[in-house]
Parts: structure tokens; C-alpha cells; sequence
């Protein structure tokens, strides 16, 4: 059974950082793209970072770009998402998602993030 967990959100101030976590079973990352979404409340979900499982290649949503950075631990079996410089408009729960190709199949529960202005 696949599991990914996601933690670290939480509430903070405009400017300020989370580093969000997320903990793979049942599924080895390096072998999947990795994904960190994000849904704001009345908005559709967006992706804002993933990391490709060929070469580890990496790409952002223009609107996190300089203030987003994703990255895996193989060993154990985590992808982070470091968010820097928060705005009131990064407010969003966010998720982590595993798959191939850019097809999704495995999803965590999701981490609420508020920023306060």
C-alpha cells in the first residue's frame, strides 16, 4: 500500500519560511517524478514544483520561482519543498504527489500553509 505523508505547514507571517516534507511508503521516489501541488480555497489546483526521476530534473511554476526550492533525500525516501519569502498569497493546502511521466497516480493528504500579511 502506498503512503505519502506530508508535514510541516502551518501558520506564518508574510517573508517567512516553511519547509514542507514528504514521506514515501510502500513506493521508492527515485524511481517516480515527484510533485508539490497546491489548492488555495476557491481555486483549482496548481503545480508549483516537481522533480523528474530521470536526472532529477527540476521545474517551477513561474509564480514561485526564486522563492520555491524542491528537492529528494533517496536515502530517505523525502521530498522537500523549501518555501522562502511567503506571501499572502502562497496561503493554499499543499500536497505531494508521486507518478510517471506526468501522470499522477499517488497523492498525500495535504499540509495547510497560511501566511499572514
Amino acid at each position: 500500500q502506498v503512503q505519502l505523508v506530508e508535514s510541516g505547514g502551518g501558520l506564518v507571517q508574510a517573508g517567512g519560511s516553511l519547509r514542507l516534507s514528504c514521506a514515501a511508503s510502500g513506493i521508492t521516489f527515485s524511481s517516480t517524478d515527484n510533485g508539490w501541488f497546491r489548492q488555495a480555497p476557491g481555486k483549482e489546483r496548481e503545480i508549483v514544483a516537481q522533480i523528474s526521476r530521470i536526472r532529477g530534473r527540476i521545474s517551477y511554476a513561474d509564480s514561485v520561482k526564486g522563492r520555491f526550492t524542491i528537492s529528494r533525500d533517496n536515502a530517505r525516501n523525502t521530498v522537500y519543498l523549501q518555501i522562502n519569502s511567503l506571501r499572502p498569497e502562497d496561503t493554499a493546502v499543499y500536497y505531494c504527489a508521486a507518478g510517471i511521466s506526468g501522470t499522477y497516480n499517488f497523492w498525500g493528504q495535504g499540509t495547510p500553509v497560511t501566511v499572514s500579511s
